[in-house]
């Protein structure tokens, strides 16, 4: 990579702060290099720090020092595992400036750091949550409608969502025809331009039980799901009917998919943090910028006790660097 990351600062009151240091730490030989959008004295009692003015300053000096681009709202001292509604400025120009520079080309991808949606909600913060306010901004930005879908990937397993944060008696009035053919359609360009899989295979799993067992449990594989998924392949897309929720991991696992497109939040996460609790990564697919981030929220316990594990940050910086690397192999 000769494009730098853009890590941002997240709650300074949160695990960021120790995870971001802990990462820099174990990647500093490497080649993703990558610097942080936030307060330089969050880093500075740990590690050495280099303030930049650019991205652009990055590389030169991440092997000795993380390279931190100080926002201009002022980040006052925090206690650690005590968030601060003086942060939320700074917390919020961080996301601001990192998706800007991805934008841009100044940064190969936006890694972010965990906020806390009940403390910006408190400050007049307009936006469902974290992955909605960088789609406002990336649709700004380029005038265009953007439908942002999550990706957990983590052990061994990359997993889309059709539904996230709702309540399950909710679900089916969500799940349509369209919606659906409309999450695939950008998991399959994800999968190729992000993961360099010329030919990607994704799978639907059932909203039911058995996958409704052909409408025995339930229509909803019937009416819905498996017509998204014949309209897919009428369109070239490699896709699979709906299949058991409970096996189609395990395919997936044993090499059957390249990726599985979950109908429920939870239908899709336990399995992946069943696998891998510590290193997953939730990566937003449909935006024009690369944004992976932790698979974990601010952990203020754990950053009051200096406990947090730097894990799932590691991983995500990495998935970030591999994604960004395969856009710019795409483009050779």
């Amino acid at each position: 990579m000769t494009v730098p990351l853009a890590v941002t600062m997240g709650d300074p009151a949160g695990c960021g702060p120790i995870i971001t240091a802990a990462a820099w730490r174990a990647l500093k030989d490497g080649a993703r290099h990558f610097y942080v959008v936030g307060a330089p004295e969050l880093y500075d009692h740990q590690i050495p720090v280099k303030v930049i003015s650019a991205p652009e300053g990055a590389r030169a000096c991440f092997s000795t020092a993380l390279p931190v681009l100080p926002t201009h709202a002022e980040c006052p001292a925090v206690t650690p595992g005590t968030p601060s509604l003086a942060s939320a400025a700074a917390i919020v120009e961080s996301i601001e400036t990192a998706t800007a520079q991805a934008l841009s080309g100044e940064a190969g991808g936006v890694v972010t750091n965990p906020i806390s949606k009940a403390l910006l909600y408190e400050t007049g913060f307009a936006h469902p949550g974290h992955t909605e306010f960088l789609a406002a901004l990336c649709a700004e930005a380029t005038g265009k409608r953007l439908r942002p879908v999550m990706m957990l990937v983590g052990g061994g397993l990359k997993v889309a969502l059709a539904t996230i944060h709702m309540p399950l008696m909710d679900v089916r009035a969500a799940l349509t025809k369209d919606s659906l053919i409309e999450i695939a359609e950008i998991v399959h360009t994800a999968m190729r331009r992000d993961f360099a899989l010329a030919a990607p295979r994704l799978a639907y799993t059932g909203l039911n039980p058995h996958a409704g067992e052909d409408g025995t449990i339930g229509r909803e594989e019937v009416d819905i799901i498996n017509p998204a998924a014949a309209a897919l392949r009428a369109n070239g897309v490699t896709i699979s009917d709906a299949r058991p929720a409970d096996t189609v991991f395990h395919e997936a696992r044993s090499g059957a998919f390249d990726a599985v497109i979950a109908m429920t939040h939870d239908q899709g996460l336990i399995p992946v943090k069943t696998l891998d609790i510590w290193g997953g990564v939730n990566t937003t697919l449909g935006l024009p910028i690369i944004r992976t981030s932790p698979d974990h929220g601010t952990a203020y316990e754990a950053a009051a006790s200096g406990a947090a594990r730097p894990d799932s940050l590691i991983a995500a910086i990495k998935l970030a660097g591999n994604m960004a690397a395969a856009r710019v192999e795409a483009h050779a």
